[in-house]
Protein backbone atom coordinates (compact mmCIF):
# COMPACT_ATOMS: atom_id res chain seq x y z
CA UNK A 1 0.00 0.00 0.00
CA UNK A 2 1.50 3.67 -0.88
CA UNK A 3 0.06 6.41 0.91
CA UNK A 4 0.84 9.79 0.25
CA UNK A 5 -0.82 13.17 2.36
CA UNK A 6 -2.00 16.51 0.94
CA UNK A 7 -3.03 19.89 2.03
CA UNK A 8 -6.76 20.86 0.28
CA UNK A 9 -8.27 24.04 1.97
CA UNK A 10 -6.42 23.47 4.97
CA UNK A 11 -7.66 20.28 5.81
CA UNK A 12 -5.49 17.06 6.10
CA UNK A 13 -6.41 14.97 2.82
CA UNK A 14 -4.85 11.14 2.79
CA UNK A 15 -4.65 9.71 -0.47
CA UNK A 16 -3.65 6.17 -1.10
CA UNK A 17 -3.48 3.20 -3.65
CA UNK A 18 -7.07 1.75 -4.39
CA UNK A 19 -8.19 -0.03 -1.18
CA UNK A 20 -11.62 -0.84 -3.03
CA UNK A 21 -13.03 -1.72 -6.01
CA UNK A 22 -12.81 1.03 -8.20
CA UNK A 23 -16.30 1.33 -9.07
CA UNK A 24 -18.03 1.14 -5.29
CA UNK A 25 -20.69 3.84 -4.96
CA UNK A 26 -20.86 5.51 -1.55
CA UNK A 27 -24.47 6.37 -1.51
CA UNK A 28 -26.02 9.48 0.68
CA UNK A 29 -30.07 9.77 1.30
CA UNK A 30 -31.15 13.19 1.32
CA UNK A 31 -34.31 13.35 3.26
CA UNK A 32 -36.29 16.46 3.13
CA UNK A 33 -39.51 17.75 0.95
CA UNK A 34 -39.84 17.65 -2.49
CA UNK A 35 -43.86 18.17 -2.37
CA UNK A 36 -45.99 20.11 0.16
CA UNK A 37 -45.39 23.57 1.05
CA UNK A 38 -41.75 23.43 1.19
CA UNK A 39 -40.96 21.79 -1.86
CA UNK A 40 -39.62 24.66 -3.20
CA UNK A 41 -36.78 24.41 -0.89
CA UNK A 42 -36.15 21.08 -0.61
CA UNK A 43 -35.82 20.51 -4.24
CA UNK A 44 -33.26 22.98 -4.56
CA UNK A 45 -31.30 21.87 -1.67
CA UNK A 46 -31.07 18.76 -3.46
CA UNK A 47 -29.55 20.23 -6.79
CA UNK A 48 -27.19 22.21 -4.09
CA UNK A 49 -25.66 18.39 -2.83
CA UNK A 50 -26.13 17.08 -6.01
CA UNK A 51 -23.67 19.90 -7.58
CA UNK A 52 -21.34 19.32 -4.90
CA UNK A 53 -21.30 15.27 -5.37
CA UNK A 54 -20.65 15.80 -9.16
CA UNK A 55 -17.33 18.26 -8.17
CA UNK A 56 -16.47 15.62 -5.80
CA UNK A 57 -16.94 13.23 -8.21
CA UNK A 58 -15.42 15.27 -11.08
CA UNK A 59 -12.37 15.68 -9.20
CA UNK A 60 -11.12 11.93 -8.47
CA UNK A 61 -14.21 10.36 -6.50
CA UNK A 62 -13.52 10.11 -2.26
CA UNK A 63 -10.73 7.24 -2.57
CA UNK A 64 -9.90 4.41 -4.71
CA UNK A 65 -11.99 5.34 -7.11
CA UNK A 66 -15.13 5.43 -5.24
CA UNK A 67 -17.82 7.74 -6.05
CA UNK A 68 -20.60 9.54 -4.05
CA UNK A 69 -24.08 9.06 -5.24
CA UNK A 70 -27.13 11.25 -4.10
CA UNK A 71 -30.68 9.87 -3.31
CA UNK A 72 -33.33 12.27 -2.84
CA UNK A 73 -36.38 11.01 -0.69
CA UNK A 74 -39.11 13.25 0.07
CA UNK A 75 -40.61 13.22 3.38
CA UNK A 76 -43.50 15.74 2.69
CA UNK A 77 -42.16 17.61 5.63
CA UNK A 78 -43.60 14.90 8.33
CA UNK A 79 -41.72 14.04 11.13
CA UNK A 80 -43.54 10.14 11.11
CA UNK A 81 -42.63 10.39 7.19
CA UNK A 82 -39.13 10.77 7.36
CA UNK A 83 -38.55 7.90 9.70
CA UNK A 84 -40.32 5.68 7.07
CA UNK A 85 -38.23 6.88 4.25
CA UNK A 86 -35.03 6.79 6.71
CA UNK A 87 -35.77 3.01 7.23
CA UNK A 88 -36.51 2.44 3.44
CA UNK A 89 -32.79 4.21 2.64
CA UNK A 90 -31.79 1.49 5.55
CA UNK A 91 -33.49 -1.41 3.66
CA UNK A 92 -31.64 -0.61 0.96
CA UNK A 93 -28.23 -0.25 2.48
CA UNK A 94 -27.43 3.07 2.57
CA UNK A 95 -25.54 4.25 5.74
CA UNK A 96 -25.31 8.33 5.14
CA UNK A 97 -28.36 10.46 5.58
CA UNK A 98 -28.69 14.55 5.50
CA UNK A 99 -31.36 16.59 5.90
CA UNK A 100 -31.56 20.74 6.62
CA UNK A 101 -35.55 21.09 6.27
CA UNK A 102 -37.24 21.48 9.88
CA UNK A 103 -35.93 20.84 13.21
CA UNK A 104 -39.16 18.88 14.17
CA UNK A 105 -37.62 16.26 11.52
CA UNK A 106 -34.14 16.35 12.88
CA UNK A 107 -35.30 15.42 16.42
CA UNK A 108 -37.79 12.42 14.92
CA UNK A 109 -34.68 10.96 12.64
CA UNK A 110 -31.68 11.63 15.51
CA UNK A 111 -33.93 9.23 17.88
CA UNK A 112 -34.62 6.80 14.77
CA UNK A 113 -30.89 7.03 13.97
CA UNK A 114 -29.90 5.96 17.40
CA UNK A 115 -32.60 3.61 18.42
CA UNK A 116 -31.61 1.83 14.76
CA UNK A 117 -27.48 2.35 15.34
CA UNK A 118 -27.84 0.59 18.93
CA UNK A 119 -29.77 -2.30 17.93
CA UNK A 120 -27.70 -2.61 14.71
CA UNK A 121 -24.50 -1.75 15.12
CA UNK A 122 -22.98 -3.35 12.52
CA UNK A 123 -25.50 -2.02 10.18
CA UNK A 124 -24.88 2.03 11.38
CA UNK A 125 -25.94 5.08 10.35
CA UNK A 126 -24.63 8.46 10.08
CA UNK A 127 -26.85 11.36 10.11
CA UNK A 128 -25.70 15.05 8.56
CA UNK A 129 -27.40 18.18 9.55
CA UNK A 130 -26.83 20.93 7.57
CA UNK A 131 -29.73 22.93 8.46
CA UNK A 132 -31.55 21.91 11.40
CA UNK A 133 -31.09 23.96 13.61
CA UNK A 134 -32.56 23.70 17.60
CA UNK A 135 -30.53 24.12 20.07
CA UNK A 136 -31.44 20.60 21.77
CA UNK A 137 -29.82 18.71 19.21
CA UNK A 138 -26.36 19.79 20.14
CA UNK A 139 -27.15 20.03 23.86
CA UNK A 140 -29.76 17.90 25.85
CA UNK A 141 -30.31 15.67 22.39
CA UNK A 142 -26.97 15.27 21.41
CA UNK A 143 -26.14 11.86 19.85
CA UNK A 144 -22.69 10.61 18.38
CA UNK A 145 -24.37 9.60 14.78
CA UNK A 146 -25.59 13.23 14.58
CA UNK A 147 -23.17 15.98 13.36
CA UNK A 148 -24.73 19.38 12.82
CA UNK A 149 -23.16 21.83 9.93
CA UNK A 150 -25.37 24.94 11.04
CA UNK A 151 -24.95 27.34 13.63
CA UNK A 152 -27.37 26.62 16.37
CA UNK A 153 -30.70 28.91 16.87
CA UNK A 154 -28.64 30.33 19.82
CA UNK A 155 -25.50 30.94 18.27
CA UNK A 156 -27.58 32.80 15.76
CA UNK A 157 -29.41 34.93 17.91
CA UNK A 158 -26.64 35.88 19.46
CA UNK A 159 -24.44 37.47 16.61
CA UNK A 160 -27.41 38.83 15.55
CA UNK A 161 -28.76 40.52 18.87
CA UNK A 162 -24.86 41.39 19.00
CA UNK A 163 -25.97 43.49 15.78
CA UNK A 164 -28.76 45.07 17.05
CA UNK A 165 -28.00 46.09 20.50
CA UNK A 166 -25.65 48.88 18.46
CA UNK A 167 -28.14 49.78 15.99
CA UNK A 168 -29.99 53.05 17.50
CA UNK A 169 -33.44 52.70 15.82
CA UNK A 170 -34.21 49.79 17.04
CA UNK A 171 -37.32 50.68 19.99
CA UNK A 172 -39.73 48.52 19.37
CA UNK A 173 -39.62 44.29 18.29
CA UNK A 174 -42.60 42.09 16.92
CA UNK A 175 -41.10 38.66 17.31
CA UNK A 176 -42.92 36.26 15.16
CA UNK A 177 -41.99 32.36 14.42
CA UNK A 178 -43.68 29.06 13.17
CA UNK A 179 -44.82 26.65 16.03
CA UNK A 180 -42.06 24.22 16.18
CA UNK A 181 -39.15 23.31 18.17
CA UNK A 182 -36.99 25.79 15.98
CA UNK A 183 -39.33 28.70 16.19
CA UNK A 184 -39.95 28.44 19.72
CA UNK A 185 -36.63 28.67 20.44
CA UNK A 186 -35.96 31.74 18.14
CA UNK A 187 -38.59 33.29 20.14
CA UNK A 188 -37.10 32.09 23.24
CA UNK A 189 -33.23 33.15 22.95
CA UNK A 190 -34.34 36.51 21.23
CA UNK A 191 -36.58 37.64 23.94
CA UNK A 192 -33.68 36.47 26.61
CA UNK A 193 -30.91 37.73 24.84
CA UNK A 194 -32.55 41.34 23.42
CA UNK A 195 -33.89 41.76 27.53
CA UNK A 196 -30.03 41.42 28.35
CA UNK A 197 -28.18 43.57 25.62
CA UNK A 198 -30.73 45.88 25.23
CA UNK A 199 -32.94 46.45 28.38
CA UNK A 200 -34.72 49.99 26.43
CA UNK A 201 -35.84 47.59 24.02
CA UNK A 202 -39.48 46.40 24.54
CA UNK A 203 -40.98 43.43 22.96
CA UNK A 204 -44.42 44.34 21.45
CA UNK A 205 -45.26 40.96 19.94
CA UNK A 206 -44.44 37.25 20.58
CA UNK A 207 -46.80 35.07 17.48
CA UNK A 208 -45.94 31.46 17.11
CA UNK A 209 -48.21 30.18 14.10
CA UNK A 210 -48.36 27.21 12.82
CA UNK A 211 -45.45 25.86 10.66
CA UNK A 212 -46.90 25.43 6.63
CA UNK A 213 -50.59 26.09 7.06
CA UNK A 214 -51.06 29.99 7.81
CA UNK A 215 -52.03 30.86 3.91
CA UNK A 216 -53.10 34.31 5.19
CA UNK A 217 -50.74 36.67 7.21
CA UNK A 218 -52.77 39.80 7.31
CA UNK A 219 -54.30 39.14 10.79
CA UNK A 220 -50.51 38.98 11.63
CA UNK A 221 -49.58 41.91 10.27
CA UNK A 222 -52.18 43.85 11.40
CA UNK A 223 -51.23 42.97 15.39
CA UNK A 224 -48.45 44.12 13.95
CA UNK A 225 -48.89 47.67 12.83
CA UNK A 226 -50.55 48.16 15.80
CA UNK A 227 -48.22 47.22 18.43
CA UNK A 228 -46.28 50.30 16.96
CA UNK A 229 -43.00 47.77 16.13
CA UNK A 230 -40.17 49.51 14.32
CA UNK A 231 -38.46 45.79 13.97
CA UNK A 232 -39.52 42.33 13.14
CA UNK A 233 -37.41 39.60 13.93
CA UNK A 234 -38.08 36.33 12.60
CA UNK A 235 -36.53 32.28 11.98
CA UNK A 236 -39.15 32.19 9.32
CA UNK A 237 -38.82 30.18 6.55
CA UNK A 238 -39.85 29.34 3.05
CA UNK A 239 -43.37 30.03 2.22
CA UNK A 240 -44.03 31.24 5.69
CA UNK A 241 -41.41 33.90 5.28
CA UNK A 242 -42.58 34.61 1.84
CA UNK A 243 -46.38 34.75 2.41
CA UNK A 244 -45.26 37.33 5.73
CA UNK A 245 -43.41 39.31 3.87
CA UNK A 246 -46.21 39.74 0.93
CA UNK A 247 -48.63 40.40 3.51
CA UNK A 248 -46.36 43.08 4.66
CA UNK A 249 -46.27 44.67 1.86
CA UNK A 250 -49.82 44.53 0.93
CA UNK A 251 -50.48 46.58 4.21
CA UNK A 252 -48.04 49.04 3.85
CA UNK A 253 -46.00 47.72 6.39
CA UNK A 254 -42.41 49.76 6.45
CA UNK A 255 -40.66 47.77 9.90
CA UNK A 256 -36.79 46.55 9.05
CA UNK A 257 -36.94 42.78 9.37
CA UNK A 258 -34.16 40.89 11.35
CA UNK A 259 -34.87 37.53 9.37
CA UNK A 260 -33.05 33.84 10.07
CA UNK A 261 -33.70 32.88 6.03
CA UNK A 262 -34.88 36.21 3.97
CA UNK A 263 -31.64 34.40 1.62
CA UNK A 264 -33.57 30.65 0.85
CA UNK A 265 -35.03 30.31 -2.15
CA UNK A 266 -37.99 32.30 -3.31
CA UNK A 267 -37.91 34.88 -0.53
CA UNK A 268 -35.63 37.32 -2.24
CA UNK A 269 -38.59 37.92 -4.88
CA UNK A 270 -41.31 37.93 -2.33
CA UNK A 271 -39.15 40.70 0.16
CA UNK A 272 -39.09 42.57 -3.36
CA UNK A 273 -37.72 46.15 -3.93
CA UNK A 274 -39.87 47.56 -0.54
CA UNK A 275 -37.36 45.54 1.16
CA UNK A 276 -34.17 47.49 -0.29
CA UNK A 277 -32.18 48.29 3.26
CA UNK A 278 -34.93 46.93 5.37
CA UNK A 279 -34.26 43.45 5.27
CA UNK A 280 -31.54 42.02 7.13
CA UNK A 281 -30.46 38.34 7.29
CA UNK A 282 -27.83 35.82 8.90
CA UNK A 283 -26.21 33.07 6.92
CA UNK A 284 -22.81 31.23 6.69
CA UNK A 285 -21.74 32.60 3.14
CA UNK A 286 -24.04 34.58 0.11
CA UNK A 287 -22.52 35.62 -2.77
CA UNK A 288 -21.39 38.95 -2.25
CA UNK A 289 -18.86 38.38 0.74
CA UNK A 290 -15.55 39.48 0.34
CA UNK A 291 -12.43 37.67 -0.66
CA UNK A 292 -15.65 35.04 -1.99
CA UNK A 293 -13.56 31.64 -2.64
CA UNK A 294 -16.80 30.27 -3.96
CA UNK A 295 -17.84 32.73 -6.43
CA UNK A 296 -17.06 30.33 -9.31
CA UNK A 297 -18.71 27.02 -8.12
CA UNK A 298 -21.69 29.42 -7.01
CA UNK A 299 -21.99 31.07 -10.89
CA UNK A 300 -20.87 27.81 -12.48
CA UNK A 301 -24.20 26.60 -10.13
CA UNK A 302 -26.84 29.12 -11.85
CA UNK A 303 -25.51 28.50 -14.93
CA UNK A 304 -26.36 25.13 -14.81
CA UNK A 305 -29.69 24.95 -13.01
CA UNK A 306 -31.06 28.24 -13.09
CA UNK A 307 -31.25 29.67 -9.82
CA UNK A 308 -28.80 30.77 -7.28
CA UNK A 309 -26.65 29.09 -5.07
CA UNK A 310 -27.79 30.10 -1.51
CA UNK A 311 -26.76 27.53 0.66
CA UNK A 312 -23.04 26.87 0.84
CA UNK A 313 -23.67 24.47 3.66
CA UNK A 314 -24.21 21.59 1.21
CA UNK A 315 -20.48 21.70 0.15
CA UNK A 316 -19.17 22.27 4.17
CA UNK A 317 -20.87 19.13 4.53
CA UNK A 318 -20.15 17.04 1.71
CA UNK A 319 -16.61 18.66 1.97
CA UNK A 320 -15.64 17.58 5.41
CA UNK A 321 -17.34 14.17 4.88
CA UNK A 322 -15.38 13.30 2.27
CA UNK A 323 -11.80 14.66 4.11
CA UNK A 324 -13.33 12.61 7.10
CA UNK A 325 -13.34 9.32 4.97
CA UNK A 326 -9.82 9.88 3.50
CA UNK A 327 -8.79 10.20 6.70
CA UNK A 328 -10.37 7.38 7.91
CA UNK A 329 -9.19 5.62 4.91
CA UNK A 330 -12.55 3.95 5.36
CA UNK A 331 -16.55 4.10 4.66
CA UNK A 332 -17.66 2.65 7.46
CA UNK A 333 -19.72 5.14 9.62
CA UNK A 334 -18.16 4.81 13.07
CA UNK A 335 -14.44 5.29 11.82
CA UNK A 336 -15.76 8.17 10.06
CA UNK A 337 -17.99 9.54 12.53
CA UNK A 338 -14.36 9.72 14.68
CA UNK A 339 -12.73 11.10 11.87
CA UNK A 340 -14.96 14.18 11.84
CA UNK A 341 -15.00 14.66 15.42
CA UNK A 342 -12.72 17.30 16.51
CA UNK A 343 -11.74 17.85 12.64
CA UNK A 344 -10.03 21.57 11.95
CA UNK A 345 -9.23 23.48 9.18
CA UNK A 346 -9.79 26.20 6.59
CA UNK A 347 -13.21 26.08 4.71
CA UNK A 348 -14.44 28.35 1.87
CA UNK A 349 -15.19 30.65 4.19
CA UNK A 350 -12.27 30.81 6.83
CA UNK A 351 -11.12 28.22 9.46
CA UNK A 352 -13.69 25.44 10.53
CA UNK A 353 -14.08 23.26 13.94
CA UNK A 354 -16.30 20.49 14.73
CA UNK A 355 -16.35 20.51 18.19
CA UNK A 356 -16.23 17.10 19.47
CA UNK A 357 -18.32 17.73 22.89
CA UNK A 358 -21.23 18.08 21.23
CA UNK A 359 -20.83 17.52 17.16
CA UNK A 360 -21.10 21.32 16.46
CA UNK A 361 -19.79 22.94 13.69
CA UNK A 362 -18.55 26.55 14.42
CA UNK A 363 -17.83 28.50 11.14
CA UNK A 364 -17.59 32.49 10.39
CA UNK A 365 -21.20 33.54 10.04
CA UNK A 366 -21.86 37.01 7.72
CA UNK A 367 -24.54 39.47 8.92
CA UNK A 368 -25.99 40.78 5.13
CA UNK A 369 -28.37 44.11 3.81
CA UNK A 370 -30.92 43.16 1.10
CA UNK A 371 -29.61 46.54 -1.42
CA UNK A 372 -29.93 47.40 -4.51
CA UNK A 373 -26.79 45.83 -7.12
CA UNK A 374 -23.48 48.48 -6.99
CA UNK A 375 -21.64 49.33 -3.96
CA UNK A 376 -21.28 46.15 -2.24
CA UNK A 377 -23.63 44.19 -4.31
CA UNK A 378 -21.96 42.89 -7.24
CA UNK A 379 -24.09 40.06 -8.19
CA UNK A 380 -28.15 40.28 -8.03
CA UNK A 381 -30.47 37.45 -6.75
CA UNK A 382 -33.36 36.13 -8.11
CA UNK A 383 -32.92 38.64 -11.78
CA UNK A 384 -34.08 41.42 -9.29
CA UNK A 385 -31.11 43.66 -9.88
CA UNK A 386 -31.10 43.36 -5.61
CA UNK A 387 -28.68 41.20 -3.95
CA UNK A 388 -27.01 40.82 -0.42
CA UNK A 389 -24.71 43.58 0.74
CA UNK A 390 -22.06 42.77 3.26
CA UNK A 391 -22.21 44.34 6.71
CA UNK A 392 -20.48 42.40 9.11
CA UNK A 393 -18.26 38.96 9.48
CA UNK A 394 -18.32 36.92 12.76
CA UNK A 395 -15.46 34.57 12.92
CA UNK A 396 -16.50 31.03 13.99
CA UNK A 397 -13.90 31.41 17.22
CA UNK A 398 -16.40 34.13 18.33
CA UNK A 399 -19.96 32.30 18.37
CA UNK A 400 -18.69 29.63 20.34
CA UNK A 401 -21.45 28.84 22.95
CA UNK A 402 -21.51 26.20 26.36
CA UNK A 403 -22.56 23.01 25.33
CA UNK A 404 -24.68 21.21 27.91
CA UNK A 405 -24.13 17.95 25.60
CA UNK A 406 -23.08 14.66 27.69
CA UNK A 407 -22.08 12.76 25.02
CA UNK A 408 -22.19 8.24 25.03
CA UNK A 409 -19.60 6.91 22.35
CA UNK A 410 -20.19 3.83 21.03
Amino acid sequence: MRYSTCMAFGFLCVLSSPISAADEVIRIAHIDPTSGPFANVGQSLGRHLQAVVDEINANGGVFGGAKLELVNLDNKSSPQESVLVLQQAIDQGIRYITQANGSNIAHALTDAVAKHNARNPDQAVLYLNFGAIDPALTNEKCNFWHFRFDANVDMKIEALTNYMMLQKGIHKVYLINQDYAFGQAVSRSAKELLKKKRPDVEIVGDDLHPIGKVKDFSPYVAKIKASGADTVLTGNWGNDLSLLVRAGKEAGLTTDYYALYAYIVGSPTAIGESGANHVKTLSAWQVNVPENKLEKFATDYKSKYGEDMWFNNAKTELDMLVRAMRTAQSTDPLKVAKALEGMKGQGDTGELWMRPDDHQLMQPLFISTFAKVGKGVKYDVEGLGLGWRDDVRIEGKDTVLPTSCKMERP
